[in-house]
């Protein structure tokens, strides 16, 4: 019998601890995982328009999309990491206070520009300045990158001064300082989600590989990788 390659998509804040979790599922079972990751949005549509894929790695809420609307198999969806919004500047640049949800107010009210995602900390991030009352005082501010774009990568061009990401995303880039985790009373954080894809070819390989991804097994991985087991 040929081992099952398994191809997934997913979004690029669990590209890395998907790439280490693969190789690990191929070391323990011998079948080869291959994740392709994208911009969260853009995977979504391509998993809806029917592109064939065995599994899709995406926020949770996506998932239950996708399984609303028939792409991915009901019942599958598997909770994998839960993954929280870090803050950044460039490099040796001054570290304002984030120690508190007031200093970070400030400190947000006080940058020049300010960079988030399209995925779902980016309108967590939109949500929380409208809870501030300062949505429309910095609006014009931000920067949000594009599509499978780090805003990591922005905040070390230069092109913004304080910057929200997924710490998965954000610690292993150059040229930027990682201040911390939103401080308490504003956290953000963000539930990644696998799920069968209805276009899956062996679905029970899929199963197993998603047995694996949830088992204790694959908890140091993602720790390292600055997430936590959902």
């Amino acid at each position: 019998m040929q081992t099952p390659n398994i191809t997934g998509i997913s979004s690029m804040a669990t590209r890395r601890v998907l790439a280490e979790l693969a190789g690990a599922y191929l070391q323990r079972s011998g079948v080869a995982v291959a994740f392709e990751s994208v911009g969260g949005v853009d995977a979504a549509k391509r998993v809806q328009a029917g592109e064939p894929f065995d599994v899709v790695v995406l926020a949770a809420d996506a998932i239950d999309k996708l399984v609303a609307a028939g792409r991915v198999v009901a019942g599958s969806r598997t909770d994998l990491v839960r993954s929280g919004v870090a803050i950044a500047v460039r490099e040796g640049s001054a570290r304002p206070d984030i120690g508190s949800e007031e200093a970070l107010r400030s400190a947000v009210l006080s940058a020049r520009t300010l960079g988030y995602s399209t995925g779902p900390s980016g309108v967590a991030l939109t949500k929380l300045f409208e809870r501030w009352g300062i949505a429309d005082t910095v609006r014009d501010r931000i920067v949000q990158a594009p599509p499978g774009v780090p805003v990591g990568r922005l905040v070390a061009g230069g092109e913004v001064e304080l910057g929200f990401q997924q710490l998965s995303e954000l610690m292993h880039l150059p040229g930027i300082d990682v201040l911390g985790p939103m401080p308490p009373g504003s956290e953000i954080a963000t539930t990644f989600s696998a799920g069968l894809c209805a276009t899956a070819v062996q679905p029970e390989a899929v199963r197993a590989l998603l047995a694996f991804m949830r088992s204790p097994a694959a908890v140091d991985a993602k720790r390292r990788h600055g997430m936590e087991p959902a």
